[in-house]
């Protein structure tokens, strides 16, 4: 078959933290597993405020904005080329504005389609391969996804620049399509490398592109099992009658991300409250010096490396303080990605 000897023009992969941080780990995968390059920055302009100031040793810290950038990768072989573009928080004002912004300078690098990750909150047990669905901004991409086998997601929302920037390619007359990995719908707070990962395994297959995903597996075998935990104790404690006696069960609705907090979405209660506070855990025991400082120790192992959190979980159930330790424990996650 005769061709034009032009490669295909790139796409645009586009992320920002939501529920399970499913978009921003599958798209950091991408930029390390291909070694893409640093292209330029996204000006924030007036599109985050802030709202807190950090203090070290009596004296106000230096304000950071949240930064976005692109990144790029030139196919080895001249096949299609990516730009990425993770962002560090979602705007918290004039989103449409920021999206808009985003797919100028897209247009500029010549990108024709833009495509997002985002996640379902469902009733999936955490040991089970999580499904994708996809939703397009045309019917010839929804085709697309229809023969790569991805189901359509038939009604709901997506929250959040992961799907607000779709609206804005279509706008545009961008081809766009955004892929949903399935999450356990009482670890939306919890980063899911499991999700990213099928997620992903779709998008290297409809854009041709062969990235090892070998990494990500890893990451879920470590956290498969801290949620496997977790799914336990919340049955054994029956916090999912509770939940769903006040919330009603959550079922393919797409993610609901919220505006500007890393890991952010809201869980079963719609509040982001965590499911094993609503189930009400033990109250927290006192701890001696030396218990705490060994906890400080554990929390900074995993935080420079994330599959020793599953030791830190495990000794935070010995001691019976997982309660009193639960909003920092979950930071370590919401920082991942």
């Amino acid at each position: 078959m005769a061709t034009t000897g032009r490669p295909p023009r790139p796409w645009l992969v586009a992320a920002w933290p939501g529920m399970g941080n499913v978009a921003v780990i599958a798209a950091g995968h991408l930029v390390r597993e291909l070694s893409m390059t640093p292209a330029q920055e996204l000006p924030s302009h007036e599109h985050f405020d802030i709202s807190e100031i950090t203090v070290k040793d009596g004296l106000v810290t230096p304000v950071h904005q949240p930064r976005g950038l692109f990144f790029r990768w030139t196919h080895p072989t001249g096949g299609r080329d990516l730009v990425v573009f993770l962002g560090e928080a979602q705007p918290t004002s004039g989103t449409y504005a920021y999206a808009r912004e985003l797919l100028e300078v897209a247009a500029e690098m010549g990108v024709e389609r833009v495509v997002t990750f985002a996640s379902m909150a469902s009733a999936l047990h955490p040991s089970a391969n999580p499904k994708v669905a996809g939703i397009a901004t045309d019917p010839g991409s929804l085709a697309e996804l229809r023969r790569a086998e991805v189901p359509p997601m038939n009604d709901g929302q997506i929250g959040g620049l992961n799907g607000v920037l779709l609206a804005a390619a279509a706008e545009r007359g961008l081809s766009g399509m955004c892929l949903l990995a399935e999450i356990p719908f009482f670890a939306a707070n919890i980063p899911n490398p499991k999700a990213a990962r099928a997620a992903l395994s779709v998008f290297s297959i409809i854009a041709g592109i062969d990235v090892s995903l070998d990494l990500l597996a890893r990451h879920a075998a470590v956290v498969d099992r801290m949620l496997i935990d977790l799914y336990e104790k919340l049955q054994a404690q029956g916090a999912f009658d509770q939940l769903t006696e006040q919330n009603g069960e959550q079922g393919d609705e797409g993610d609901s991300e919220s505006g500007g907090e890393p890991g952010g979405g809201a869980g079963p209660s719609g509040t982001g409250t965590p499911p094993a506070k609503a189930a009400g855990l033990p109250e927290s025991k006192p701890l001696d010096y030396a218990t705490r400082q060994r906890l400080e120790q554990l929390f900074e192992d995993a935080r420079r490396d994330q599959g020793r959190a599953v030791a830190l979980k495990q000794e935070l159930d010995r001691l019976g303080v997982f309660a009193q330790y639960e909003d920092r424990f979950l930071d370590l996650f919401r920082r991942a990605g």
